[in-house]
């Protein structure tokens, strides 16, 4: 497949990159800053610049001839609210109606455990998960081939290739995470219109995936 990864240059991105490629897949890069370039393209993909500010129009060539998009962008904790809401909600909107455009039908979305549960939002965050969920609902009418991914905690632990859906908490490496994505992609039939929210455990990944369907 040609994967087109909406903010791949952050932890899960990077990590992402290494195992589509690893599995023989071809991926563009979404980046912001021309700086990122030689570090991505190093994991193997090729980078373009991509500006979740721009319009639809604007985005939608850059993701011509893709089969597929992930959006795992964030505007990062060190950022005010005002960048939340315009590109962990409006941006990722944007994607969505830039990938309608552009014909892409599969797009896959990584949100967070409990987004959809307003009484469990931390009180420290509550703008990104009403970011994130305004974001998920959209995408859900979007009328896109989707998937939203709601992982717990994130850590930097190695991979386990392990987890428990629908948990009541915890923590789920990163690397996990991005094996999530990759699974999802490789089996649409088994994830397409699906949400799942996920930490490590003890199924593997497409098999916690068809227990959970």
């Amino acid at each position: 497949m040609r994967i087109f990864v909406i903010g791949a240059h952050g932890n899960v991105g990077q990590l992402l990159i290494s195992q589509l490629v690893a599995a023989g897949h071809t991926v563009t890069a979404g980046i912001r800053v021309e700086q990122q370039t030689d570090e991505l393209t190093q994991l193997g993909a090729t980078p373009v610049l991509f500006d979740l500010t721009k319009q639809p129009k604007a985005l939608a060539p850059l993701f011509a001839d893709h089969d597929a998009i992930v959006f795992t962008a964030g505007s990062g904790g060190k950022t005010g609210d005002d960048q939340t809401l315009l590109v962990d909600l409006d941006g990722a909107v944007k994607s969505m109606a830039a990938a309608k455009i552009a014909e892409v039908s599969r797009y896959v979305m990584v949100s967070a455990l409990f987004v959809e549960d307003r009484t469990k939002w931390p009180e420290s965050i509550k703008p990104y998960y009403a970011a994130k969920y305004y974001a998920d609902h959209w995408l859900e009418f979007s009328g896109l081939d989707w998937t939203i991914l709601r992982p717990g905690t994130l850590t930097n632990d190695e991979a386990t290739g392990l987890v428990t859906m629908q948990p009541s908490g915890g923590q789920v490496a990163r690397a996990d995470v991005a094996a999530m994505i990759c699974t999802v992609l490789e089996h649409p039939t088994e994830t397409i219109h699906k949400k799942f929210s996920f930490v490590n455990g003890d199924l593997p990944l497409i098999d916690a995936i068809k227990k959970a369907d």
